[in-house]
């Protein structure tokens, strides 16, 4: 594998959910701290530790960093990523920190073997996981993990334009099996089907519609509460294009009435950022 730097480049919204990332994280820290718990951050997808504003040279801070920085400070930090060239710069950026563990591997695997097993409730121990996949390259098991813990809240990424460009289809007969299964195992069974398609009577036969992308959307929140275990998660902030066109939600899931509340605050400031008025 090349150990070559790829740095992404990322649009406005992007750099919205990472402000959005760090605007929680401070109170987060403030109020675990201030109840003697020990707070971690662990980020499955981390990237390099700073991206490229699309269309310029500019650098930002991405997820990483930010957490590294953030005060009061995380108590340990877990990073993984598949690229070699992202982990050796993620270990650059955390040189001589000891409380900084980079993975370098699939963070499906990572996770759950080597990442959650470490974070516990006996151990007053909680933790901030963030889930942002480059795609449909997430597991449910793992959201379903750290639900199951009752000591870890996510931020994840739920790529609903990878979705519908490779799964939900008008034809659905014409959606490979490969990119199926990606959808299963992102879902974590085949009751998407169900989710992204509903039936309704034609004039000579049934016939199956594609439901709209909220509709998708609010079946795998409640997925998050009935199948995961979350107690809260409230309803997610559609993260659009240039073209104000929804690219991903943004969805928050915690055990805690008080993480819910400050994250639906933070939701409701930058709702209507970036959206292209109607007229």
């Amino acid at each position: 594998m090349s150990s070559e730097l790829k740095i992404d480049e990322i649009g406005y919204w992007s750099e919205v959910k990472l402000s959005i990332l760090e605007e929680y994280a401070k109170p987060y820290n403030q109020i675990l701290r201030s109840h003697n718990l020990y707070p971690n951050y662990v980020d499955g997808f981390a990237g390099a530790g700073h991206h490229k504003a699309k269309g310029s040279d500019r650098v930002i801070d991405g997820s990483p960093t930010r957490a590294l920085n953030i005060d009061p400070p995380f108590d340990s930090f877990y990073f993984v990523d598949s690229d070699e060239g992202r982990v050796l710069e993620l270990q650059r950026l955390s040189a001589g920190r000891s409380n900084v563990h980079v993975h370098h591997g699939d963070c499906n695997k990572v996770l759950i073997s080597e990442v959650f097993p470490k974070i516990s409730y006996a151990n007053r121990q909680r933790a901030l996981c963030i889930l942002d996949p480059y795609g449909l390259d997430l597991d449910w098991q793992v959201i379903q993990t750290a639900g199951k813990s009752k000591v870890t809240e996510i931020f994840l990424n739920f790529p609903v334009m990878d979705m519908n460009r490779n799964v939900f289809w008008r034809n659905y007969d014409g959606v490979s099996p490969s990119n199926q299964e990606r959808m299963t195992r992102f879902w974590g069974d085949d009751s998407w089907k169900e989710a992204a398609y509903s039936t309704t009577q034609g004039l000579f036969e049934k016939m199956e519609e594609k439901t709209s992308n909220e509709e998708v959307a609010e079946a795998f929140r409640n997925r998050l509460k009935e199948v995961a275990g979350f107690k809260h998660v409230p309803k997610p902030m559609p993260m659009r294009n240039s073209k104000s066109a929804i690219v991903y939600y943004l969805f928050f899931a915690a055990q805690e009435p008080a993480a819910d509340k400050i994250v639906k605050a933070i939701f409701a400031k930058y709702a209507h950022r970036g959206e292209i008025p109607n007229g």
